[in-house]
């Protein structure tokens, strides 16, 4: 017979107790359960990717003032950095 886990009792309390069984055989998927809202959307593959995936060191200061506009930040330095890209070869944005 499998034995059974400790459970460690700081964990549990009226607003979280232990799962049963019985809970576990009740329990459903969160897509049945949940709003579409709330569920993670999953993008497809892209056909032509456009944009390359980077690592690059940025100042605190900066990124948290892109970040503190809300999502789209990273969509927001790359304006940034392309505005900037065609400034410094004499283009127009």
């Amino acid at each position: 017979m499998p034995r059974k886990p400790k459970t460690n009792p700081e964990r549990l309390s009226a607003d979280n107790p232990e799962w049963t069984r019985e809970d576990f055989e009740r329990a459903r998927p969160a897509a049945e359960v949940l709003p579409r809202s709330l569920l993670r959307k999953v993008r497809g593959p892209q056909k032509a990717p456009t944009k390359e995936r980077i690592t690059i060191r940025l100042s605190r200061d900066v990124l948290e003032r892109f970040r503190a506009g809300g999502p789209g930040w990273q969509s927001r330095i790359d304006r940034a950095l392309r505005k900037a890209s065609e400034r410094s070869q004499g283009r127009r944005p």
